[in-house]
């Protein structure tokens, strides 16, 4: 089965997702998520549901993100089912700050999803943030593993 164009409507969902974070659009990151989504962040707390996720994002997006930029540097798409979707995206991210408002060096981070497509097109269902190491330090934890 071809799947290059579901692939491409996941990456442009991906696009606007990163779009409306650089924007600090908590209104427009969640379009971007079904109505029952779960979101669980890079600090392991889980927020269920589009308006709650829009409520805590748009106080993140005063707060702690708002001169924060994402970028994307690279997207996994794995089709469990045609309307079913596992996404990572690791991302990177500048300009954010930590909960006690210190300046966060730059991050790095994966961001497991699963996607579904339904009558409104593909949407993200579940979110699950994480925190990585550093690339240099990625590369360390490869190798100690055997893997490279």
């Amino acid at each position: 089965m071809d799947n290059t164009a579901a692939k491409n409507e996941i990456d442009s969902l991906v696009s606007a997702m990163v779009s409306a974070w650089n924007a600090h659009d908590a209104r427009a990151y969640v379009a971007t998520l079904t109505q029952d989504a779960d979101f669980t962040n890079v600090f392991g707390i889980l927020v269920q549901g589009r308006a709650a996720i829009e409520r805590s994002h748009a106080a993140i997006f005063q707060g702690m993100f708002k001169d924060s930029m994402l970028s994307v540097t690279e997207t996994r798409v794995r089709f469990l089912h045609p309307d079913i979707a596992v996404v990572d995206v690791r991302w990177e991210m500048v300009g954010a700050r930590d909960p006690q408002g210190n300046e966060w060096p730059k991050r790095h981070g994966l961001l497991s999803a699963i996607a579904t497509r339904g009558a409104d097109g593909w949407l993200f269902a579940v979110f699950h943030n994480q925190d990585l190491p550093p690339p240099e330090r990625m590369a360390d934890i490869r190798r100690a593993m055997g893997q490279g």
